[in-house]
């Protein structure tokens, strides 16, 4: 399946979902994405995806701080765990019931509780379900951005990952990740062919305060649609671009007396979302209408035409003058202490030259030396 482009498709149907969420309600949310997914798939969409954290809303249009109220901050926080996501629970279930009704690959955002026992921290996570149901896997946001650190906790480097699926490889991160380089070149690496790109509106600077939304034509002014393009070019794949949507209507009466005081601002949650092409053309142009699904088809010749100038996995690759070094794994809070999960140290051979001349030491008893350190772990 690797080697045929959409996995031997000629086409592919996706469609990105700009709706918003019951904010703070996971059911009600979760019951809309339901009805959402569907009908996305009577209309013929095979991977359909959504915004930023939309289970069960972004939770930094709430600008908490040291100087809001404590009984504001703590319900509001306390509200946020008892609505976020466990992986795998009853709600992936009924996430997965919706994609298998459809016949659609599903990309969701959502406040996703820890999976550690004692860990009440919240990810920002993008889930992906397969279209038989089942959860293919998740991505944690590496790094929250500003104050989204008050919120969320940060990924690792288990789920820089690329799903290999019947209509194409399928990756994504989440909002700024998308301009983190490194991590954006390690999900090209990977082959992506759909790449989802997730955000909670569509912004520019404003005047009384920091963000308000640019719903200009194209939506130029902010950097989000200067980016997907470049990407969708350098990865050969289509982008699928997913921005926040909020009304005041939107908030059940519980979180009234947080939406309507004086640390909220969810002006910029106006939509945005769009489909790029390989060739970081619009398939569908930015949308700022409230519960939109925006459709494209995607077809493999798009790829294969673009690759055929820019091929950044072949001929205009040169892995002789750069690489990238990734990680495999994420880290534990301990490990068990024995002579087989003591690490290795490892020297570079000219390294381990250079020190048996500076010392005069032969080198085979310099390599004894520092096996029999490393066993006793006193290099550590």
């Amino acid at each position: 399946m690797g080697r045929q482009v959409l996995g031997g498709r000629e086409k592919v149907k996706v469609a990105v979902i700009q709706a918003s969420p019951v904010f703070m309600d996971k059911e009600r949310t979760i019951e809309k994405a339901y009805s959402l997914i569907k009908e996305a798939g009577s209309n013929g969409a095979e991977l359909v995806t959504f915004s930023e954290s939309y289970i069960p809303g972004y939770p930094a249009y709430y600008t908490a701080g040291y100087e809001t109220p404590p009984h504001e901050w703590t319900d509001f926080m306390i509200g946020l765990q008892d609505n976020s996501v466990h992986i795998p629970s009853e709600d992936t279930e009924i996430l997965g019931e919706a994609a298998k009704e459809a016949g659609a690959y599903v990309v969701i955002g959502c406040n996703e509780i820890d999976d550690r026992p004692g860990s009440r921290t919240v990810y920002n996570t993008l889930l992906f379900i397969d279209k038989n149901g089942e959860v293919m896997g998740r991505h944690r946001k590496l790094m929250p951005t500003y104050t989204e650190r008050i919120y969320w906790g940060q990924g690792d480097a288990s789920d820089i990952k690329v799903f290999d699926t019947e209509i194409g490889r399928i990756g994504g991160l989440i909002c700024w990740e998308n301009h983190m380089t490194l991590v954006r070149a390690a999900m090209i690496h990977r082959g992506e062919e759909f790449h989802i790109a997730v955000w909670p509106g569509n912004w520019k600077r404003g005047e009384e305060k920091l963000l308000t939304a640019d719903t200009s034509e194209g939506g130029v002014n902010c950097n989000i649609q200067a980016l997907i393009k470049v990407h969708a070019f350098e990865a050969g794949a289509f982008v699928l671009s997913g921005c926040g949507y909020l009304d005041s209507d939107d908030f059940p009466e519980k979180w009234h007396g947080i939406r309507d005081g004086g640390h909220m601002n969810y002006d910029w949650a106006k939509g945005g979302s769009s489909i790029v092409s390989p060739g970081g053309r619009y398939l569908a142009e930015p949308n700022f209408e409230k519960d939109a699904i925006l459709y494209a088809d995607c077809h493999a010749n798009q790829i294969k035409s673009v690759k055929a100038v820019f091929d950044s996995l072949g001929h205009y690759s040169r892995w002789d003058v750069a690489q990238l070094a990734v990680r495999s794994k994420g880290l534990e809070p301990e490990f068990e202490l024995s002579d087989t999960s003591i690490p290795q140290l490892e020297i570079a051979d000219s390294e381990l030259k250079r020190i048996s001349e500076q010392y005069e030491i032969s080198l085979e008893n310099l390599e004894s030396i520092i096996q029999d350190l490393t066993k006793t772990g006193k290099l550590f």
